[in-house]
C-alpha cells in the first residue's frame, strides 16, 4: 500500500485553558495504564468533502472541553493541561479502501496510524490524528489516544462529539471529571506497571475474528441450555466461546499450568452511586476476574456463568471498599502481580468496545462503514460491534504457536468466521 504524506501539523484548542484547570490530576487507574497509545480507525465510502479545514476547526473546538488532550504529561500524578495541541496529518493512499476491506490485516491497518501504539509515554502528544484519503474517494480517520488519559468510553464520546461539533452542532457537557476523590493516585505504582508493560510487549500475532448476528444467537441458545446461565448476553456468550478456545490451547501446549484466568476492564461510570458523568475522560474502569481449573472439562455454560458473576459483582460498594486506603494496590501487589509472574496460572484479558457510540461518529459524510483498532498485545482480545450491530468482531492476539491452534479450536471453526470481507 502506497502511503504519501501530505501535511503534518500541530491542532491547539480554540480557546486557551484557563490557568485554574492547568493541571489535571491522574487517578490510579490513570496511572496504571499501560505505556502505549489504543488507536481508533473509522472507514467511510466515499466523500465529497476535499478539504480537511472542517475537521481542523471541530478539533480545535472540541479540544476546548477536553483540554488534557492537548496537553503533556508532567509526572506520574498529572497532565499539564499548556495547550501544546495534538498532530494532525493528512494522507494520500494511492490504492482503494477495498484493498484493505476485502481482507483486514493489522500490518496493513498500521500503515494508517499517526504513529505507532508501542511508542511510549516520553512521546510528546497526548492525542495524534491522520486523515487518509484513498483513490476512490474513501476517508479513514486514525486516532491513537495515549491511554494515560483515556479509555474506550473515553474515547468513543470523543470521537463521537468531535463529530457532532464537525456537522455543526454545539456541544456545552463537562467531560473532565476530576476523580481522584474516589481513586486516588498512589506513589508505588512502578512494580505494577512494569509487569504489565512486559506481558504488552511480548511477540504476538493478531487475527480477527467475526460473530455474525445468526450465529451468535444459536451460540447463546446453546449456552442458554446449562445451570450456571439462564440467558447470556452477545458479550458473555462470545467471551466465554474466545475463553474456551485459548484454555484448549494452553491444555495443548503448557502442560504445567493448572489455573486460567480472564480479565475483563468493567465501565465504572453507571456502576457508582450516583453515576459518573458517562462522558466523562479519563480511565474509570475496575477490572473483574474469573478463574477455571485446568483439571475441569471446558463448559461454555459454566464460563459464561463465571464471566458473568465477575462482572456483576463490581458495584459501588465493592469498588470504594476496594480503593479505601490504597487496598486496591495492595491486592494487586499480594495477588495479581504474583499471578502475573506464576508459571502455574495463565491469564488472558477480554476488553469490549461493543455499544460504543463509535458508528455514531458522522463528520459530515455519513456513518463510518466500519470500525478498526491496530494493536498487538499479547493475550488479549478486543471485541466491538459489527456495523449492523448485531454481530461481534474480535481481534484476538495470541503467540504465533498458540494462535495457529486457536484457528482450530472447534468453538471457533463453528462459530466465527475468519477475517472475511467488510
Amino acid at each position: 500500500m502506497k502511503l504519501q504524506i501530505i501535511s503534518r501539523e500541530i491542532i491547539k484548542p480554540s480557546s486557551p485553558t484557563p490557568p485554574h484547570l492547568r493541571t489535571h490530576k491522574l487517578s490510579i487507574f490513570d496511572q496504571l495504564a499501560p505505556d502505549v497509545y489504543f488507536p481508533v480507525i473509522l472507514f467511510y465510502s466515499r466523500s465529497s468533502i476535499k478539504s480537511s479545514h472542517h475537521l481542523k476547526h471541530s478539533l480545535s473546538e472540541i479540544l476546548t472541553h477536553y483540554y488534557p488532550f492537548a496537553g503533556q504529561v508532567k509526572d506520574d500524578f498529572s497532565i499539564d493541561c499548556d495547550d501544546h495541541g495534538v498532530i494532525f496529518i493528512e494522507a494520500n493512499v494511492a490504492s482503494d479502501m477495498s484493498e484493505i476491506l476485502k481482507k483486514p490485516e493489522i500490518d496493513l491497518l498500521e500503515n494508517l496510524l499517526p504513529c505507532q501504539p508501542s511508542e511510549s509515554l516520553t512521546a510528546p502528544v497526548n492525542l495524534a490524528v491522520q486523515v487518509n484519503r484513498f483513490g476512490c474517494g474513501g476517508i479513514a480517520i486514525s486516532i491513537c489516544f495515549k491511554h494515560i488519559i483515556a479509555d474506550a468510553s473515553a474515547a468513543a464520546n470523543f470521537i463521537k462529539n468531535w463529530a457532532a461539533v464537525a456537522c455543526g452542532l454545539n456541544h456545552s457537557k463537562d467531560v473532565v471529571f476530576d476523580s481522584t476523590a474516589i481513586f486516588p493516585p498512589n506513589d508505588s505504582i512502578a512494580l505494577v506497571k512494569s509487569l504489565y508493560n512486559r506481558s504488552l510487549s511480548a511477540e504476538s500475532i493478531t487475527k480477527r475474528f467475526v460473530f455474525h448476528g445468526d450465529k451468535i444467537a444459536a451460540l447463546r441458545e446453546k449456552i442458554s441450555q446449562g445451570s450456571f446461565l439462564d440467558r447470556p448476553t452477545r458479550f458473555e456468550a462470545v467471551s466465554a466461546l474466545i475463553w474456551a478456545g485459548v484454555i484448549g490451547v494452553v491444555r495443548e501446549r503448557d502442560k504445567i499450568a493448572v489455573t486460567h484466568l480472564i480479565r475483563t476492564p468493567v465501565n465504572l461510570r453507571k456502576r457508582m452511586n450516583p453515576p459518573l458523568p458517562q462522558e466523562s475522560m479519563g480511565n474509570i474502569f475496575q477490572v473483574a476476574m474469573a478463574n477455571w481449573s485446568m483439571e475441569n472439562e471446558i463448559d461454555y455454560n459454566n464460563l459464561a456463568g463465571k464471566i458473568h458473576e465477575s462482572v456483576r459483582m463490581i458495584d459501588d460498594n465493592y469498588v470504594r471498599k476496594l480503593h479505601g486506603g490504597g487496598e486496591y494496590l495492595n491486592q494487586f501487589k499480594n495477588g495479581d502481580a504474583g499471578l502475573l509472574k506464576s508459571n502455574t496460572s495463565r491469564i488472558f484479558a477480554i476488553t469490549s468496545w461493543c455499544t460504543l457510540p463509535f458508528y455514531k461518529a458522522d463528520f459530515g459524510f455519513g456513518k463510518p462503514a466500519w470500525l478498526s483498532t491496530a494493536m498487538r498485545y499479547k493475550d488479549v482480545a478486543i471485541l466491538f460491534d459489527t456495523c449492523d450491530g448485531e454481530g461481534i468482531e474480535a481481534w484476538v492476539a495470541l503467540g504465533k504457536e498458540d494462535m495457529a491452534l486457536f484457528k482450530q479450536e472447534p468453538g471457533i471453526l463453528a462459530y466465527a468466521s475468519f477475517n472475511p470481507s467488510i
